[in-house]
């Protein structure tokens, strides 16, 4: 691990390697490409958390409010840790919100928030976040202002842009009529808007998955892919697919196809990267839906 501003004299204290933390492991890796070891990065949550309900300990609540930067979602995305990461903020630790980089979408069903904080679904918003992360990292932490810094940050953006493509390409055999998705909850809507998908309908209403549908809901959605015909239904690693099993058993030959979506997987699974995890998503949505 690097040690940020070493001393010319042998014999001074090297001055402690900056500590940041990360609420989601979707930001943390993105963080942990964009500052390689010039930093100690803490991602709070574990992989395939719901990050909807998920609730910080003590010890990471205290981290989190000693940290030199703290990088959160936002737009209501963590919502077990709000108060938490207020408190933070109210001790002067510097919060850089992601999705601040972003215009956001309207949620389509009525939640918690009327704006949609599931933009890291799109590589070429997450694109946008994580140049606005890179940015506000080196403005608060001035050890991170070095040639490497920028040589990693400018590598990233370009494999961000190089993800877009390939996604575009994955999906590109899927006939315009077909590009139909139904979701466990609505956390595909950035991803339908960069590559023209129809979100037909989602099982659980919002863009959390702490809301419960009504049967009127749920008998009008399976009217609805028995009408179109649709052939799966996605469901997040990260959330229980209780009621997509349950929905799905009501239509005839509809297969329910887990996506990472709010969380990466497990280490050494396809989606233990943000790369990684929008990559097996389009490969699994196109053998779904082609």
């Amino acid at each position: 691990m690097l040690v940020a501003g070493c001393s010319a004299d042998a014999g001074a204290p090297a001055e402690a390697v900056p500590h940041i933390v990360v609420t989601t492991t979707i930001l943390g890796d993105v963080v942990e490409q964009l500052v390689g070891e010039a930093a100690d990065v803490e991602v709070v949550m574990p992989s395939n958390a719901d990050p909807h309900d998920f609730a910080a300990s003590a010890q990471q609540a205290a981290s989190m409010r000693e940290a030199d930067a703290l990088v959160v979602n936002g737009l209501g995305f963590e919502e077990g840790l709000l108060d938490t990461v207020d408190g933070a903020e109210d001790d002067g630790v510097r919060v850089i919100t992601a999705a601040d980089a972003i215009e956001p979408i309207a949620l389509s069903e009525a939640g918690a928030t009327p704006d949609d904080p599931h933009f890291f679904t799109d590589p070429a918003r997450m694109r946008d976040a994580a140049e606005l992360i890179a940015e506000q990292l080196v403005e608060t932490i001035p050890s991170l202002d070095t040639a490497a810094m920028d040589v990693r940050v400018a590598a990233y953006l370009t494999a961000l842009d190089a993800l877009d493509a390939e996604v575009e390409g994955l999906l590109a055999g899927i006939p315009t009529q077909d590009r139909v998705l139904v979701t466990n909850h609505e956390v595909f809507g950035y991803f339908a808007d960069r590559y023209h998908f129809d979100v037909l309908g989602v099982i659980v209403p919002g863009g959390s998955t702490l809301a419960e549908p009504s049967a009127a809901d749920l008998a009008e959605l399976a009217r609805q892919i028995d009408e179109q015909g649709v052939p799966a239904i996605f469901a997040e690693t990260s959330s229980r697919t209780r009621l997509a099993d349950a929905l799905a058993a009501e239509g005839t030959d509809v297969e329910v196809v887990a996506l990472y979506s709010e969380s990466l997987g497990e280490p050494g699974s396809p989606g233990d990267t943000y790369i990684g995890m929008l990559r097996t998503d389009a490969a699994r949505i196109a053998v779904a839906l082609t």
